[in-house]
């Protein structure tokens, strides 16, 4: 019997298609693509398991393993997982790392159950190699990159513009060592695979904020990053009590708000402080012991009053970390790269950046 096969196109992303990703939750976990489930066909121990039989013994005797750890009672749950998503997404496609045994072997088992759905050919690694390349093509788009001290709303400018790309977003992660969310930061994988779906739509010129190459535990592809770094520039300016404002909405009233809503009020609340403590801790040889001490100081009793009601504390503690820290460190790097540095088409507060930006890309 012939399986059908589906080349892989970009298209698939795109357009949301259904995904069925028959690799094991390990590998599920390290990156899938865009809008996968994982419905594996076997489990991490049972891969195990099939590797070293592989290895030892070569493939006939993994796959006579492999037919008997996932038989009976266990292989009639998963073609039940597979059925039960194809009903509802009837158009879903099937893959395994390269297109190969696994997928094969799952659209066996539903022609036998009576349903015929393609797989990908190539599988994830064909696709994966396919989101790549649109990122190194991305590279040679134009770009405009939005710069400003630590507080400027750079990323909300870019969720204002169509062409915007927010890398923030896509790292599960803020970028600073305040940056923590309460989900999982991206692995490096699904970091790629998610800006490359961004691109897929977007073919002129892209609007990005100004970062670090590491994102949380994403580095930026260095060929995208490069091209960031000789991109012409709009660096925001606003006033402290502005930026302050903005940093209690991200980093105390937004942050709470998403731990309680993760974990729960009691838990949300512990977990978000301990994330604001460590995230001190962490700049503890930069910033200086005493330093570090007195904004610790400060930090505790932000949480006492924060706890009884008034968030707003916690600026006792923020202005001196902007004025005394990240302000000179942003001024340090432009001076720095004053004589290298890209051209800065536009500086000036926010929403006339806002309007600069739109501007740039008509």
């Amino acid at each position: 019997m012939t399986l059908a096969t589906t080349p892989v196109a970009l298209s698939l992303i795109s357009d949301d298609r259904p995904l069925i990703d028959v690799r094991a939750p390990v590998e599920f976990a390290q990156g899938a693509l865009p809008g996968a489930v994982n419905l594996p066909l076997m489990n991490d121990e049972e891969r195990h398991q099939v590797g070293i039989a592989y290895k030892q013994q070569g493939q006939a005797t993994a796959i006579s393993l492999g037919e008997r750890l996932v038989s009976g009672d266990i292989k009639q749950a998963r073609i039940s997982a597979w059925e039960a998503y194809l009903a509802e997404h009837p158009d879903a496609l099937i893959y395994c790392f390269r297109g190969g045994l696994r997928s094969q072997i799952a659209q066996q088992w539903l022609e036998e159950a009576g349903i015929s759905r393609p797989r990908l050919e190539g599988g994830w690694k064909a696709m994966r190699q396919a989101l790549c390349a649109r990122i190194e093509k991305a590279a040679l788009q134009p770009m405009l990159v939005i710069a400003g001290l630590t507080g400027c709303a750079k990323t909300a400018l870019i969720n204002q513009l169509d062409n915007g790309v927010d890398l923030e977003a896509y790292a599960h992660h803020k970028g600073s060592a305040f940056g923590r969310r309460p989900e999982e930061p991206a692995t490096q994988i699904n970091f790629e695979h998610t800006l490359a779906k961004r691109l897929l739509c977007l073919f002129d010129g892209l609007v990005i904020e100004d970062e670090s190459r590491q994102i949380g535990h994403a580095n930026i592809p260095l060929t995208f990053w490069r091209a960031m770094q000789h991109a012409p520039r709009v660096r925001i300016e606003m006033p402290l009590d502005w930026r302050l404002d903005q940093i209690q909405q991200d980093y105390i009233i937004d942050l709470e708000q998403a731990y309680v809503a993760r974990y729960g009020a009691c838990q949300g609340w512990e977990s978000m402080q301990k994330q604001l403590s460590n995230a001190l801790i962490r700049l503890g040889k930069r910033l200086g012991n005493a330093r570090l001490q007195r904004l610790q100081r400060l930090q505790t009793l932000a949480f006492k009053e924060h706890a009884q009601g008034n968030p707003q504390a916690h600026e006792a503690w923020l202005a001196p970390l902007l004025t005394e820290y990240y302000d000179p460190l942003y001024r340090y790097h432009l001076e720095k790269q004053r004589d290298s540095a890209p051209p800065e088409i536009h500086v000036g507060d926010w929403e006339s950046c806002l309007a600069a930006a739109r501007q740039w890309n008509r």
